[in-house]
């Protein structure tokens, strides 16, 4: 189906005196990601139609990178999402079907598409060249960066087809509760607050053992909470010629704030005012696109989602600024 080509649903869809959320939502993604360059990242590991090979044909790279941000962006199963595109008319348009022509791709194929995207690890590849298109079009302030981590949670239950829950995940203490699962770590621009490093460990693991993992190779300063206190101590900081000259602007306790002159009150509070910033694409992750429990078994395959979900969460800040700025 031609996307600037209207069927009698849509002219009958155009008619209403309400446009959806949702379909709000997907004609700003549909318009702001670069599907020609996603397109072509993809495009050097699917499947090549060889001669005489009979079957069904491989379906379009893009209807199938449409329908997997789908389920990225709905926090939907493979079937769910199949089913989702039948049900809704925003989705059906978004993912250019004409179902007089063709079905919604089913949910086997969908399946098939995701390990494609897992095995090549092209969800960071294409974080990569999100993050490569800010940089060109100036849309990052180099320079500094704010570093913070969030635990999801992963299903505890041993009720699964193995009778085990995910070795891959581990539990943690946060304040008097315990959590089992990952954590997901990120750095963002301090001047824009766009993710430009994400990765992912067991929910154990310390946020500083990530922490020199999310720095980028200019920044001259690191904002960061309480919790990574002692960063600038650390022997792969000292020892680094890079990392032993950056400021740690990391947060005092609660406890030593108390103590402070109001001068230093006012210095922390500023320095809150920067970290605040990272709590933007966690919160786009986390409510927007419900990521709050992990979908697949092993860090690996929730990682390269994780990718998925901060690129896109860039492409949603940076299309509302620009629709704030206008």
């Amino acid at each position: 189906m031609d996307r600037d080509q209207l069927s009698f649903t849509d002219i009958e869809y155009g008619n209403r005196r309400r446009v959806s959320r949702r379909e709000r939502f997907l004609a700003t993604m549909d318009a702001t990601i670069p599907w020609t360059r996603w397109v072509g990242l993809i495009e050097a590991h699917y499947y090549a139609p060889r001669p005489g090979k009979k079957g069904r044909k491989a379906k379009p790279i893009e209807t199938m990178l449409r329908m997997y941000l789908l389920q990225v962006w709905f926090s939907l199963s493979d079937e769910g999402v199949e089913e989702a595109i039948y049900d809704s008319y925003a989705m059906r348009r978004f993912m250019g079907l004409d179902f007089a022509v063709e079905q919604v791709p089913d949910a086997t194929t969908l399946l098939h598409f995701r390990h494609l995207l897992e095995k090549h690890t092209l969800g960071e590849k294409l974080f990569e060249a999100q993050n490569q298109i800010f940089t060109e079009q100036g849309w990052i302030m180099r320079g500094g960066s704010i570093v913070d981590a969030t635990i999801i949670a992963a299903p505890s239950s041993t009720k699964n087809a193995t009778g085990e829950r995910d070795p891959e995940m581990h539990q943690t203490k946060k304040g008097n509760q315990w959590y089992f699962g990952m954590k997901a770590h990120i750095g963002s621009d301090a001047g824009t607050g766009y993710v430009h490093s994400v990765t992912a460990t067991a929910a154990n693991v310390h946020d500083l053992d990530e922490a020199t993992n999310l720095v980028r190779a200019d920044d001259e300063f690191v904002y960061c909470d309480a919790g990574y206190q002692g960063a600038e101590k650390r022997p792969e900081v000292v020892t680094d010629e890079h990392l032993s000259r950056i400021q740690w602007r990391v947060a005092a306790r609660k406890g030593v704030l108390k103590t402070m002159t109001e001068h230093d009150r006012a210095i922390e509070s500023r320095k809150a005012s920067v970290r605040a910033k990272v709590e933007h694409p966690f919160l786009i992750v986390k409510r927007d696109f419900g990521f709050t429990k992990t979908r697949y078994r092993g860090i690996g395959k929730n990682l390269n989602h994780l990718h998925m979900l901060f690129a896109s969460a860039n492409w949603l800040m940076r299309a509302r600024a620009v629709t704030l700025a206008g």
